[in-house]
């Protein structure tokens, strides 16, 4: 098991490999519908997309984060 001092990159970490498996799957199909080879495809398109998505979710988490303490309340 991984210590939960490194929650802060493991969530990040699941949170990217769905997003981009699930989202890129979908553009995938939708660009070239279920062709024969749409499992190489796809994995192409996510391995992109996640090395885009990882980062980019390490960056923007503190800013969202400040998001949504301004819209929850305490009531």
């Amino acid at each position: 098991m991984i210590s939960k001092k490194y929650q802060s990159l493991v969530f990040p970490l699941f949170m990217s490999a769905l997003m981009s498996a699930i989202m890129s799957l979908v553009i995938s199909v939708f660009n070239v519908g279920l062709v024969a080879d749409i499992f190489q495809i796809w994995l192409s398109a996510w391995g992109f997309s996640f090395a885009v998505a990882f980062p980019v979710i390490l960056a923007i988490t503190p800013l969202v984060g400040k998001m949504v303490a301004l819209v929850i309340t305490d009531k």
